[in-house]
């Protein structure tokens, strides 16, 4: 069935107003995007820490209702509840029905990384070839797809790196993704990490899936006390990289190789003196505006 979208661009602190607000008239749903999306003002917030809500200075939330609801009552209501909105910060949209997971099916198809690695959707039979290690996800998990750059640029390093036996941390695990890949290509265990308890749900899902269940441990940061891994990694982003890299000095062996990402360009020389304190032989590899910092434990 189609939509009726109504869209508000408000400041920041006006947000929770404006949202119980919708939510009153009856909004189907409320969505938050940065008003200077697709503008050279954009920010970026891709994980936020436990119970914090970042949001953007000025925001626009689109609230879905039913197609045949009254245009005119809801801004009419929409004034009476807040006295201060003006009419040009509203506006409304007719959007059509769409099975949102299969558009996004027809768009997510096999990817390789590296010599060996593929990530196929769950809806595609991979091929029988021992030779490659394929790992298959739920179309349905827009994060940690390998789609991004970062993901992507970690994917790439695990690929060229010699796994078997080797016991690894992927630190900001989302999706799994990672982890299973490591797995795939020949690592005896993997950890992972995530501050967000629906993404361990995520990963231990994919990880049924794709039949490593029993090699991965999933932990919330609190409840993780594990011990130093051969090969550590973490995707996630610059602020709480510099945070966490004594602690990420302590989770990996001597000599492991390691990576981190989720670096936009320009972040990374900070972190490279950052983590010059504990790793050897860094290096920056780049993908659009991302990077990709890697090197050894000393």
């Amino acid at each position: 069935m189609p939509w009726l979208e109504l869209s508000l661009i408000v400041r920041a602190e006006q947000q929770p107003r404006v949202e119980e607000a919708l939510e009153d008239l009856g909004a189907l749903s409320v969505t938050l995007r940065d008003a200077n999306a697709e503008t050279p003002d954009e920010q970026a917030i891709f994980e936020p820490g436990v119970g914090e809500l970042p949001l953007w200075p000025t925001i626009t939330l689109n609230a879905l209702f039913d197609a045949d609801s009254d245009r005119r009552g809801l801004s009419e209501a929409l004034s009476e509840l807040l006295p201060w909105l003006e009419p040009d910060q509203l506006s409304f949209h007719d959007v059509a029905d769409e099975d949102w997971e299969r558009a996004w099916m027809d768009q997510y198809q096999p990817m390789p990384f590296g010599r060996r690695l593929w990530i196929y959707p769950w809806n595609i039979a991979p091929p029988e070839d021992d030779a490659l290690a394929i790992v298959q996800l739920d179309p349905g998990l827009a994060f940690g797809s390998g789609t991004h750059p970062t993901t992507a640029l970690c994917l790439e390093w695990l690929d060229g790196l010699d796994l078997a036996d080797r016991r690894v941390i992927d630190y900001g695990c989302g999706s799994g993704i990672l982890a299973i890949a490591a797995l795939k290509l020949g690592a005896a265990s993997a950890v992972g990490v995530d501050n967000d308890p629906q993404a361990l749900t995520a990963s231990a899902d994919n990880a049924e899936r794709n039949h490593v269940g029993d090699r991965l441990a999933l932990f919330l940061p609190e409840d993780f006390e594990g011990e130093p891994a051969d090969v550590f990694v973490a995707n996630i982003l610059a602020g709480p990289l510099s945070e966490l890299a004594p602690q990420f000095a302590r989770l990996a062996k001597p000599g492991a190789p390691f990576a981190i990402s989720g670096i936009l360009q320009g972040q990374h020389e900070e972190l490279l003196a950052r983590y010059a304190e504990w790793f050897d032989a860094l290096r920056v590899d780049a993908r659009e505006d991302w990077v990709r910092i890697s090197g050894h434990r000393r």
